[in-house]
């Protein structure tokens, strides 16, 4: 049986992948870990090591089956984020610092209202960017050409 599309889906997401959290809900509650993966679509989390379940797998062409220990996804709703300061878990709130950029921060009774880093695992590219260039690709000297000449008016169309 396979997972629902949510009702309702969380537009504004705080919890991040790479982000420390401890279980508040489950056969799991209170343990901690490291979010594996976010599944926007069914507001789930998959947390790494937690809410283990068997899979029954049948052999197939390419691979073996058997009885398997997989990680299932928890509702987002059963995750709190770790205080970095304190450790234990708290609300995530955003704040905006003075140069302008946004950041989290912890919220709660008890919160220290430090900032939540973001996670290095975000910062790895999955896949490298292109190096060569393609058949769809534009090439270098029409991009560097100059179209409109604010000076002179030149390339300006008839509105």
């Amino acid at each position: 049986m396979g997972w629902k599309a949510a009702q309702k889906l969380i537009h504004h997401w705080k919890i991040l992948r790479g982000d420390n959290v401890m279980v508040t809900g489950g056969k799991d509650r209170g343990e901690t870990g490291v979010i594996k993966r976010v599944i926007r679509s069914q507001n789930r989390v998959i947390v790494e090591g937690k809410n283990l379940v068997k899979k029954h797998i049948k052999q197939g062409q390419g691979h073996e089956g058997g009885i398997f220990t997989v990680e299932a996804p928890l509702h987002v709703s059963n995750v709190q984020v770790l205080d970095p300061v304190t450790g234990k878990p708290c609300k995530v709130g955003i704040k905006y610092l003075e140069d302008g950029t946004k950041v989290r921060v912890c919220r709660g009774v008890g919160a220290s209202g430090s900032i939540i880093p973001r996670p290095e695992i975000l910062k790895i590219r999955t896949t490298p960017r292109p190096t060569i260039v393609g058949p769809k690709d534009t090439p270098i000297d029409l991009v560097m050409e100059k179209m409109y000449d604010a000076k002179t008016g030149k390339g300006m169309p008839d509105l």
